[in-house]
Order: structure tokens, then sequence, then C-alpha cells
């Protein structure tokens, strides 16, 4: 071979290799603005990595269909670079107090970003490259529609007719279940699941504690719908109205969903976290000794969803651990560096399309290091297909704080699961729920996994799991008798979409709750 023509050679194998890096959107790599060859096999390619990666993660065609990025997702995201037909008004359909608050945002700004022609450029490579159907999921073990560890029992309260459940929560020092719902009602069963009281709040409750000594903290939403506007609150929920301490008032919350305590600043007091999700803007902070006045920003994205505290770098100091979704999905732990200062670092990174929906750190190999168990399944976006991607996730530890893929079961629209022993044979079994599960089988909108060893799970459900869509899940030995249960609470947007789960499934009602009794200790 010649001198020119092995030059030639190496050329086309170096452009070759790039190509193959820049379609890899985990190594994050960018082209370089001189390979003219890739721009010439694949218009679009380069300007599609330039201008989505300014955000997130590169979204490969291949996660969604053609239609759905023509129509749906696409055209949300020219908006936001600037790109609209003059017939066009992207604020349309948004009530007033959402426009105003997007305008100050500049979520749609005026002025595009780059040139009608460039655009067109990024549509036609992902119309090209996508799939016509969305991509089926990889086979796996079949999930059994029959589970005789779980007694299952519906429980319809209240004469509600839309069951709307957003927060299950056990307290253990009361034996009391606490049943959040969106018509802003706070519901007390004891462990015997009979009703105690209800109370009126001021939204649909989230996520509520229960320090020693003290009344309950109370979590709510402001709105569950997406919003921008900042009606959350974290509130001391006292229900004897025997208070002796200072109550907790913590208002303008940019809907936020979880909290925890912890004493961040180790000055001797509890800091509360608070995970703001929010809409297209969010918060992500921590306020000293609970005062409003006591703020602390680690993060204005939106899209926190769930925060927990450990000493993560055994320095002695708490650090914090945050799953974080919409376009910046991904995991985060911030180290805490003493002074009420927090460096992050990045653990996780998936592509906006992802889904992430929760986790849990669970040492699921005993090595002595958390691991993490995820669900990826949110599908309350602008491609509201099956994704073949969604599904339930173990992330292995390392020792270092570096998480690798070890398990991942397909499960559409996975909501939550958590790690337990439900058998009481030594090792964690998982439980998970789907909240925009696949409705060819509404069944499986509640699975548990068996682990049989060696990351084998043996996956199985129940026929009464296909009477709700489950968004939320709580688990403890509610009957004392030495094994785990299960509630799972079912939550409808409207009548529509209940309409599409009756014609899924013969159902009679709908009820809020399933508890699911464990029977393996008799």
């Amino acid at each position: 071979m010649s001198l020119a023509r092995a030059g030639i050679a190496v050329t086309f194998l170096t452009q070759l290799w790039l190509f193959f890096m820049a379609a890899d959107s985990n190594k994050g790599y960018q082209l370089p603005a001189n390979t003219l060859w890739i721009d010439s096999i694949i218009p679009g390619k380069q300007l599609a990595l330039k201008y989505c990666t300014s955000c997130h993660l590169f979204p490969e065609p291949s996660l969604l269909d053609k239609k759905t990025w023509v129509n749906k997702v696409l055209p949300n995201m020219g908006w936001r670079l600037g790109i609209r037909n003059k017939d066009e008004d992207p604020y349309m359909d948004i009530v007033p107090e959402e426009r105003e608050l997007l305008r100050n945002l500049n979520i749609y700004p005026d002025k595009p970003m780059l040139s009608n022609g460039d655009w067109k450029e990024i549509v036609q490579y992902f119309e090209r490259e996508a799939p016509d159907e969305p991509l089926p999921q990889v086979k796996q073990n079949a999930i059994i529609n029959q589970l005789s560890l779980f007694s299952p029992k519906p429980m319809v309260f209240d004469g509600t007719p839309l069951p709307k459940t957003t927060l299950l929560k056990l307290n253990n020092m009361s034996d009391e279940l606490y049943v959040g719902d969106a018509e802003n009602k706070l519901y007390i069963f004891n462990n015997k699941f009979e009703f105690k009281s209800a109370w009126n709040v001021e939204s649909a409750p989230v996520d509520i504690d229960f320090p020693h000594n003290e009344p309950p903290r109370l979590l709510t939403v402001g709105s569950v719908s997406p919003s921008d506007q900042k009606n959350g609150r974290l509130v001391t929920f006292d229900t004897t109205f025997t208070i002796q301490t200072p109550p907790v008032n913590i208002d303008h919350l940019p809907r936020p969903v979880q909290f925890t305590y912890a004493d961040l600043d180790m000055d001797g007091k509890q800091d509360a976290i608070v995970c703001g999700f929010g809409n297209n803007a969010g918060k992500l902070v921590w306020y000293s000794n609970c005062k409003v006045s006591a703020e602390n920003i680690l993060s204005n994205l939106p899209g926190a969803r769930k925060v927990e505290v450990g000493d993560f770098n055994k320095d002695g100091r708490p650090d914090i651990i945050v799953l974080m979704t919409q376009a910046w999905e991904g995991i985060s732990i911030w180290y805490n560096q003493g002074g009420g200062k927090f460096e992050e670092k990045k653990i996780l990174r998936f592509h906006p399309a992802f889904g992430t929906s929760y986790f849990e750190l669970v040492d699921f190999n005993q090595d002595g290091y958390p691991d993490i168990l995820l669900t990826n399944g949110d599908n309350w976006d602008y491609s509201r297909i099956n994704k073949n991607y969604h599904g339930v996730r173990i992330y292995l530890n390392d020792g270092k704080y570096n998480f690798t893929e070890k398990w991942f079961f397909p499960l559409y629209g996975a909501s939550k699961a958590i790690a337990r022993d439900f058998d009481n044979d030594g090792d964690q079994d998982i439980a998970a729920i789907s909240f925009y599960n696949n409705l060819d089988n509404p069944a499986n909108g509640f699975v548990y996994f068996s682990n049989e060893g060696n990351f084998n799970f043996k996956p199985a459900s129940l026929p009464e799991a296909a009477l709700g869509k489950w968004l939320t899940m709580e688990a403890g030995d509610f009957d004392h008798d030495g094994d785990t249960d299960i509630v799972i609470g079912s939550y409808f947007h409207n009548i529509e979409e209940m309409g599409s789960l009756v014609g899924s499934v013969d159902i009679s009602s709908f009820p809020q709750l399933l508890v699911l009794t464990n029977n393996t200790v008799k």
C-alpha cells in the first residue's frame, strides 16, 4: 500500500472512530468542528450534538419512534431554542399565572438560537435515524401472575370516586398509617387499617416524618400537576395541639416532593433538606435549624426527587445523595466540605428521556458499601409511549462510590422499588410498582422479585394489582407477626385515565389502597 493510500485509510478509520465515540452519549464526547466527513455522511448529527448537549446528555434517535420525535418532542425543543412559526404561540395553552413565570425564566426565547436551516437539519436527522415504532423490551423471565407470599385486600374509604393517593407513610412509634390524597386530605389509620381521623390540609400531602417526642412534620406539594408556582410548604403537623417546641413553617417551596433532616452544619441542631421538584425551575435546598431565613441552595435545577444523608467519604461530616430527574437526570453526591459548603460529584448520568422516578441505597452484595436500587419509568412528558429502557435497576458500588449497572428488569412506567427481606431468608428481595404501566397487562403494576441469589430475581405479580395505577408504596410489619407487609396507593389523574383501565380489565370498583399481608410467618 502506498503512503498516500495508507494515509487515507488512517484518516477514514480515525473519522469512523470519532463517529462511534460521538454515538455513545455516556462518554459525553463532542465532535470537533472540522469533522467534515461525518457532516457529509450524517447531516444534522453535529448540530444535534452541539445544541442538545448544551442542556443534557445527547439523546440517541433510537430512544423514541419517528412520530414521537417529529410530532411531540422536537416541536417543544424547537420552542426552547427560539424556533417557531409565525402562527405558533408556546404560551397559548398555559394558564396566565404560569405564563408569566415561564416568560421570566425565558423558557421559550423570542430570538432563535440557531438558523431555521440548521434546525431543519436536526429534525431530519432524528426523523431519519429513529425507528418507525418504539423498540421492544429485551426478553426477561416472564412475570408469573400468581403470588402466594401476599394476601391482597383492596381498601375504599371516604366515598372518593377517583383514587388520588399521594402519600403512604407508617409511623412505627404509634402504629399509624398516614395516607395523603390530592384532594388536600390526610387520613390516619391504625395498624389494622381501621379509620382513625381525617384532616384538611393546605395542598396534597407528599411526605411526612415522625421525630421522637415531637409532632410530625408534613410536606405539602402546592400543585400535583406541573407548575412553577411556589406554593409548597413544610410545616409542623400537631394533631394533639400540645406542641412545646417552636413549630416548623417553611413556605414558598417550588413543588416539593420529599424531605429529610440532618445536622449538616454540625451545630447540634437539625436542618431540613427539601427536594423542590418544580417544573422548569426547582430547588434542592437545606435550611439551617429549619429557619426560612437560613436558606442554603445547592441547585436551582428542576427535578430533585429524593435525598438521603450519610457520611459517604468517612470524614465525619454528613453528605447528601440526591436523585435528579427532568432534563438533567442523574444521581449526585454533595460532599460536605464543612462550614455549610458542599461539593457535587455526579455518580450516575442519564439521557433526558430516561424517566428516573425513585432510588434507594441498599447493600445487595453485602460488601459494606451501599448500592443503588433505581426505577426509571416516568412518562408524564412529551413522549408518552412504551419505552424499552424503562424498568428496575441495581448499580453496584465499587467501594469508592463509582457505580456500575449490575441488573436490569424491563418494566414499563416503573415508579418505585424498595428492597426488604420479604421472605425472611436473609437476602434482599424487591417490590416494585408501575404507575405508567403497559395496559396490555395491568397486573404488572405491582411486581415482586424474589432474590434467588447471584442477582437472579424471580418476578411475580397477582391479579388484584390490576385494580389501580400505583404511585405510592409503603412497607412495614403492620400486623406484628415478624414479616414485612406492603401497602400500595392508586392515583388517577382524571376519569379518562380510569376509563382506559376499565377497557383493559373487568373492574367494578377502584380501591384507593391495596394491602398486601405477608404470609411468610404464620
